[in-house]
């Protein structure tokens, strides 16, 4: 995801990070350096040589700070950047599974009821546009149960981790 431009607003003390559709808001406290009224914002951008995947911030101090969308994304729970999150981990484990797996790829391929190219697009972790529950059928074929626990955030299995 492109950043199309950043503005900071130091009342709410956050950085405000357009994209295409979207305006993102994410503190100072998030980042380091962290900006504050003794070391202000002198200059803010969209970094070119990153893409304009991140910006970047030079305090008064000269302190300079890259924040990626990435970083933005995740403060704000983003849905599609949590499900690509998910697909991520998802995938890695099911690429170590393979490999590990007593079942040639063709055993696999036939199990699941596909084709070779299916599988590999399964096994590539830069494939955002598969689906969560083919991931699952993969990892079911390679012997695994998957369990999906869900939390109020802040609770004190989180706390623990």
């Amino acid at each position: 995801m492109k950043i199309r431009s950043v503005a900071h607003n130091n009342r709410k003390k956050a950085f405000e990070v357009r994209t295409g559709t979207m305006i993102f808001q994410l503190p100072y406290s998030e980042v380091t350096p962290q900006p504050s009224i003794i070391d202000p914002i002198i200059r803010l951008f969209v970094d070119r040589e990153l893409g304009r995947e991140a910006f970047t911030y030079i305090l008064k101090s000269g302190n300079e700070g890259t924040v990626h969308i990435e970083q933005v994304l995740e403060y704000n729970q983003d849905p599609d950047y949590l499900r690509d999150a998910l697909l991520y981990k998802l995938t890695i484990e099911a690429q170590r599974r393979v490999e590990a797996s007593p079942l040639s790829k063709s055993e696999i391929i036939r199990r699941l009821g596909t084709s070779a190219a299916q599988l590999h697009r399964l096994l590539d972790q830069k494939n955002y546009r598969k689906s969560v529950d083919k991931l699952l059928s993969l990892l079911h074929v390679l012997g695994c149960d998957v369990d999906l626990r869900v939390r109020a955030k802040g609770s004190a299995e989180k706390r623990a981790a």
